[in-house]
């Protein structure tokens, strides 16, 4: 059990203040807020997730009880919660999982100086759980074999248009919850074109969407892709999310053995490679990788970048 984790199950339950319901958690162990959520967030510019300057975090999610509204800021050595909506106490009573409280790093051990240099200086890097299987497998479908800046058009573009207002966000965050399974079912084919979406991965999330409740139930990687258009790329993405899986190694990503390689042996590698570098890690695979993610170490770029495509176009 993490430490601090005794403090979870006998933290205070949320309480009802004025704007929305409060709960302020005591970690018990180093939380870096930003670094730990921040792979929830789709871009700059996701409707859903929003970081002020001071680094308070909202985000939006429609969780099993409806919308709700998730703020997130640093209070001394706690954390403060407020949330507002239909999913408020859901996702106040999930905001330890959320931010790595039932992550378990003590048995990671470094075996590369970079590794250890990161571990050091990002102590506050948790990896963390949303309980939202299907939240996650949307936009993971929607970044299969594509830049990230054409799948989060596509995120923030379907958001804006079957999104809902988030409650009790301001109106100037223009934050928006995500909407619910069975309005991704009802999405008309032309809209999916608008947002740059081609029909193969369209389908993939219609199919996901129709089966979302079990999805829900059995989050397990063998389950996730059994899915027509998940694979082992999609299925680990979610893990990573969900399940806060410190395993789970995005294979087939475009970037990542290069980065891998690179920071670990000084040459880029293909998948097979990035396993075989990552296997010492073996139960903190996806750790490393968002250790090494920090560090800034790349490979040389020797061609120009990728163009961003546009599918509305075709």
């Amino acid at each position: 059990m993490p430490d601090g984790a005794a403090g979870v199950a006998s933290g205070p339950l949320p309480g009802r203040a004025a704007g929305g319901l409060r709960r302020v958690w005591a970690p018990g162990f180093e939380v870096d807020v930003g670094a730990t959520l921040g792979p929830h967030r789709r871009g700059h510019h996701d409707p859903a997730f929003r970081v002020e300057r001071d680094g308070t975090v909202w985000r939006a999610s429609f969780t099993p009880e409806g919308p709700g509204t998730l703020r997130i800021r640093r209070s001394g050595a706690a954390v403060e919660g407020r949330a507002w909506g239909p999913g408020a106490e859901w996702l106040l009573h999930g905001l330890p999982d959320l931010l790595g409280a039932s992550d378990e790093p003590e048995g990671f051990e470094a075996h590369h100086e970079i590794v250890r240099r990161q571990a050091l200086l990002r102590p506050g890097l948790r990896i963390g759980r949303t309980n939202r299987v299907f939240e996650a497998l949307v936009p993971a479908v929607m970044e299969q074999k594509v830049l990230a800046q054409e799948a989060w058009r596509a995120w923030g573009y379907l958001l804006r248009r079957f999104g809902e207002p988030a409650p009790g966000a301001p109106a100037a965050l223009r934050l928006l919850v995500p909407p619910p399974p069975a309005v991704w079912v009802r999405i008309p084919s032309w809209e999916w074109h608008r947002s740059g979406l081609e029909a193969v991965r369209a389908r993939t999330i219609i199919g996901a969407a129709r089966v979302a409740a079990r999805l829900e139930d059995d989050s397990a990687e063998a389950r996730l892709r059994t899915l027509p258009g998940v694979g082992v790329w999609t299925a680990a993405e979610v893990r990573q999310r969900a399940a806060g899986d410190p395993d789970a190694v995005s294979v087939g990503d475009y970037n990542l053995p290069g980065l891998v390689g690179w920071a670990l042996a000084g040459r880029k590698v293909d998948d097979d490679g990035m396993l075989e570098l990552l296997a010492p890690y073996a139960g903190h695979r996806h750790r490393v990788t968002r250790l090494l993610e920090s560090s800034g170490a790349r490979p040389p770029r020797r061609g120009p970048r990728l163009p961003v495509r546009d599918y509305r176009s075709f």
